[in-house]
């Protein structure tokens, strides 16, 4: 026999150990897990619900502010000059406007452009064809560089002016709809978080109950805590993760099954809009919230058992 088969095995290191115990712990809650298919489905069901609620509205939020366009678009004032204004006074009324410092940009549209873009939008070119010449002015498109007050006033005072088509006052209320709908959601994932946390709570709860004399004996061999509680945080973050992963699954098929006929909406009023999932950065932060959630659970349920069947010191 050798002298290297005589040689005692040498001690693993303190690294070593601890992680032996967390891989231990990984792979066996992942197995009890498992082991329990319909306790699981349910526990993971009711939580996914929960996620997938304010997640869905903050998505429903997102698309309908995407769909109703940019904050600049919104103060954009339309002009349309009279019909006897010509084009070199079109161009002269343009050109003193992008002079003032609460102008930001001037687009001239000709009466030909505006009767091409009402054609196509409108599907009526047949009778638009029946016409004897054009009825359409010429518009100033003009964006504000800043609090569009007083400017609205100077274009009204223009000889050249005939009417003023301003959107300010609905795009206003209506980013405050959209505000109070982010705080809504807000709340909402609060409530529903809350929720949640008592859900994967009250599992890992029943899963220590049912481990009750088997954790007492490890306390009486010296065991602490961190080791104890260990497998249950394990647990809890498997339960997060998979409400995460589900909460995905049934907003993406929420998604998918109000594309088309949203798209058909849409259409008809001659938007190209389509509904937008989660992006993935959106889908990691809900991964990573619900597996934070489940292990925020089974570490506070854990801790207040632990609490209550320290053995005392004789």
């Amino acid at each position: 026999m050798s002298a290297q088969e005589n040689s005692p095995a040498r001690p693993r290191s303190g690294a070593g150990i601890w992680l032996d115990q967390h891989l231990f712990s990984f792979v066996s809650s992942l197995g009890r897990v498992l082991r329990r298919p319909w306790a699981t489905l349910l526990t993971v069901g009711v939580m996914a619900v929960s996620l997938a609620l304010p997640l869905g509205l903050w998505l429903a939020l997102g698309n309908l502010q995407h769909f109703a366009g940019g904050v600049s678009q919104s103060r954009q004032i339309d002009v349309f000059l009279k019909a006897e204004v010509e084009a070199a006074r079109a161009q002269a009324v343009a050109a003193l406007l992008r002079e003032r410092a609460d102008v930001q940009a001037v687009e001239l549209r000709t009466p030909a452009q505006g009767l091409e873009e009402f054609r196509q939008r409108s599907g009526l070119g047949a009778a638009l064809d029946a016409l004897d010449g054009n009825p359409l002015p010429y518009l100033l498109a003009i964006t504000p560089a800043q609090d569009e007050a007083g400017l609205l006033a100077a274009l009204q005072a223009l000889p050249e002016t005939d009417q003023i088509q301003h959107d300010a006052a609905w795009r206003q209320r209506l980013d405050a709809w959209l505000d109070f709908g982010r705080r809504l959601a807000w709340v909402l994932a609060a409530l529903f978080g809350l929720g949640a946390l008592l859900v994967v709570g009250n599992t890992v709860r029943l899963d220590i109950q049912s481990r009750r004399e088997e954790i007492g004996v490890l306390q009486l061999l010296g065991a602490s805590d961190g080791f104890i509680r260990r497998p249950f945080l394990y647990l809890g973050a498997w339960y997060g993760l998979a409400a995460g992963l589900l909460a995905l699954t049934l907003v993406a098929a929420a998604a998918s099954a109000l594309r088309a006929p949203l798209a058909a909406l849409t259409r008809s009023y001659g938007s190209a809009f389509a509904l937008a999932g989660p992006s993935w950065q959106a889908s990691v932060a809900v991964l990573a919230g619900s597996l934070l959630l489940g292990w925020l659970g089974a570490w506070l349920v854990t801790g207040h058992f632990l609490r209550q069947t320290r053995p005392t010191e004789v």
